[in-house]
């Protein structure tokens, strides 16, 4: 086994590290090797490895280092990140997140894709237990603006395959398009596993599901981008699921650490 693992790690020196602000020769230095130390967790060749670590100046923002990390594990691609207040802070928890995911990778997707609900290995949701979505910094109202649009096609996915990828990926909510139903859905962490809410909701129809997930009763509001932001701000949650006005399809409003706003819509 430590064989298998040593032909996969990197060489700190392949991994590919961007950066935007202050960020030290240091700090690129220890991002590479971090990162290059997790790879030695993954099953399958590590392809390539980029590491973006970014820090902001704005005094509002409480958490202004990021680290953030995308592998391609022979075409798997696996994400984490990690905010903290200073960067050796973030690099430290981005390795934390990245070998969790990384062990877990081949291995998950291979029990989860094409398997029936009751063949699934659950080892990889007790291994991302619920955790806090990251902060986000405060701002007065008037400051805040979309600064990040995100459009792409949406995957057609179970729940199930939903709850992993957004798992795999790091994210605090996964946008997709539900397989059964073919609605437009968002998943998300809630107290208990996993919610589900839906531009119509359509339980009844949903197929086999093995995680533990409710599903929200309630339809996503018809919203126009600028009210779905008014709504965001208005409520103080971490995202606002809505049927774009214009098109129907389901789009999110979100919160950004920096305290601004991202939108997530689908491409067609």
């Amino acid at each position: 086994m430590s064989n298998r693992h040593a032909s996969v790690t990197l060489d700190p020196r392949e991994v590919q590290v961007e950066t935007r602000g202050a960020i030290s020769p240091g700090a690129v230095d220890d991002a590479r090797v971090v990162v290059a130390a997790a790879t030695s967790f993954a099953h399958e060749p590590v392809l390539f490895a980029r590491v973006k670590l970014s820090a902001t100046a704005d005094p509002v923002v409480f958490c202004p280092c990021t680290a953030q990390a995308n592998i391609n594990v022979s075409g798997q691609f696996v994400r984490a990140q990690a905010v903290a207040e200073s960067m050796d802070q973030a690099i430290r928890l981005l390795g934390d997140r990245l070998r969790v995911r990384l062990r877990h990778a081949g291995r998950d997707g291979e029990n989860l894709r094409g398997r029936r609900p009751e063949d699934v290995d659950h080892e990889w949701r007790r291994s991302s237990p619920h955790r806090r979505p990251l902060p986000y910094s405060p701002r007065i109202g008037g400051e805040r603006e979309i600064v990040r649009h995100k459009a792409y096609e949406l995957t057609w996915a179970t729940p199930d395959e939903a709850a992993f990828d957004m798992e795999q990926f790091d994210y605090d909510f996964y946008l997709f398009t539900e397989a059964e139903t073919g609605q437009d859905s968002v998943i998300y962490h809630s107290r208990d596993g996993y919610r589900l809410a839906q531009i119509a909701p359509m339980p009844h129809k949903l197929g086999p599901v093995s995680i533990p997930l409710t599903v929200s009763p309630v339809p996503a509001p018809v919203l126009s981008v600028s009210e779905a932001v008014e709504r965001l701000e208005t409520t103080g949650m971490p995202f606002v699921f809505f049927a774009d006005a214009s098109t129907g399809r389901g789009s999110l409003a979100y919160h950004r650490y920096g305290g601004h706003y991202g939108l997530i819509m689908p491409s067609r």
